[in-house]
């Protein structure tokens, strides 16, 4: 990290930390609070700057838009398989926390998909069994921020990701359950909503 100035340095290690740490990185209030900046506005320049030089991706109007340009590994791939990160948990019942930390890798067929998939995130519950989605599955998941209306998502609400169907209608925006047992999700306006990918597929272990 030659390019990066000394408390450059450390507020890019604090992200990480925070991010392993948690599963979600921290907001620029935490950062400012963190490194006794009078205003998030202070933090917001770093980390400007950390965008610039390469580590961060920053997603703007997002309470916690601040991503590691490195937490999430590239596929590799041959001729015939690619080489995905599984990365945590992904809840298809309630919404739980995200960890974004790498719990292993996999070798993949990639005949299995028709869209080539960026990670792996292992399911927890049974909302999406409809689908044939269901607890401890590997869903496969393409990085993208954009979706169409009806189809599966990975969702984030506030601090919580989930896996849904996605409704847009005059009212807004569902998350719907392909199980009767669960309701369907309302995204109140003004909260920090994101797509963070589309569901590829899925991989069943042992």
């Amino acid at each position: 990290m030659s390019d990066l100035t000394a408390r450059q340095a450390q507020i890019l290690a604090f992200i990480q930390d925070h991010t392993h740490a948690e599963g979600l990185p921290p907001t620029l209030q935490q950062i400012a609070d963190a490194f006794g900046f009078r205003q998030a506005c202070a933090a917001h320049k770093h980390v400007r700057r950390l965008e610039q030089a390469g580590h961060l991706l920053v997603r703007p109007n997002q309470a916690r838009g601040i991503r590691l340009a490195t937490s999430r590994p590239k596929p590799q791939r041959d001729d015939d398989r690619l080489t995905l990160a599984v990365l945590g948990r992904v809840a298809a019942g309630a919404p739980i926390g995200a960890d974004a930390h790498v719990e292993r890798e996999l070798r993949i067929d990639r005949a299995l998909f028709s869209t080539e998939p960026d990670y792996l995130l292992r399911v927890q519950g049974d909302s999406m069994r409809e689908e044939g989605i269901f607890d401890g599955d590997l869903v496969a998941v393409k990085r993208t921020s954009d979706a169409r209306d009806g189809q599966i998502v990975i969702a984030r609400i506030d601090e919580e990701i989930t896996i849904k169907r996605l409704e847009r209608n005059a009212r807004g925006i569902r998350l719907l359950p392909r199980n009767p047992d669960y309701p369907p999700i309302d995204v109140p306006a003004g909260s920090d909503f994101a797509i963070e990918g589309l569901y590829c597929g899925l991989v069943r272990t042992d």
